[in-house]
């Protein structure tokens, strides 16, 4: 049930039944030379359509970009940065508390947007709601350790061929080499590096730490679509499943 279909008094009707809405965001940005710049937003999307059979949860149209600052150096990469898209998901969810909303759920298709999604749960947390946030891509390691991956990886790149296989490039899939800081610290992943065998975080432009993108223990390669529709239907059978327990949760005391 889309939000964006309904009439005014069709909401109206809605929210005098019901505290709950489900909220998504993605993000703009490099995955890797093979994955289009919306993979971030178009796999939540699906899930989004998987997900509305399965729920009479009114579903709120989805925000494209996100918080990806270190990714910027890519063309076509825009980024709100943290504070600015902490400003419109508050704006947002005030608005539909206005409305009688208790209850939010957040499909998010990107990792740098958790550092939002948590602040604003704090805050609607201190005004007697819950915010949910389904990480789709962490979920999914939970469901089944084998579609474990990184960014633009082969869980990434699953995800959009269940999207549409027109929309990955196999010939611009490539090794992924990690540049070191140093001759004695290496880069081990998306914001960390590793000395002496111990991992650290220590955060860089993502064309500081990969020529194309894509960081991650699973190769693009090794994606199919079998993979990515299994996937993403677990995924969305869960975030349904998940709402109806949401809905029955008690609601945290006003403060």
């Amino acid at each position: 049930m889309r939000l964006a279909h309904m009439t005014w008094p069709q909401a109206g009707e809605y929210f005098k039944k019901n505290d709950i809405i489900l909220l998504s965001v993605g993000s703009i940005e490099c995955h890797g030379k093979h994955l289009p710049l919306g993979t971030d937003t178009l796999i939540p999307e699906k899930l989004l359509d998987l997900i509305e059979p399965l729920t009479d949860v009114a579903i709120a149209p989805i925000i494209p970009f996100g918080a990806c600052d270190s990714q910027t150096d890519y063309p076509g990469t825009v980024s709100l940065g943290l504070d600015t898209l902490y400003d419109v998901f508050t704006k947002l969810t005030q608005g539909y508390r206005a409305h009688g909303v208790r209850r939010f759920v957040v499909l998010n298709g990107h990792g740098g947007n958790i550092p939002v999604l948590d602040r604003v749960a704090l805050d609607l947390q201190r005004q007697g709601c819950m915010l949910a946030e389904m990480n789709w891509w962490l979920m999914a390691w939970d469901l089944n350790p084998a579609w474990k991956g990184g960014h633009g990886g082969a869980e990434e790149t699953a995800g959009i061929l269940a999207v549409d296989p027109k929309l990955v490039d196999w010939d611009s899939v490539e090794d992924m080499v990690l540049k070191p800081v140093s001759d004695e610290i290496e880069a081990a992943g998306f914001k960390t590096v590793r000395y002496k065998g111990v991992e650290i975080p220590l955060v860089r432009p993502v064309t500081d730490i990969s020529d194309n993108g894509w960081i991650g223990p699973d190769h693009p390669k090794n994606a199919t679509v079998e993979w990515g529709t299994d996937m993403l239907d677990a995924c969305a059978k869960y975030i349904a499943d998940f709402m109806e327990a949401f809905r029955r949760a008690p609601l945290p005391e006003r403060k």
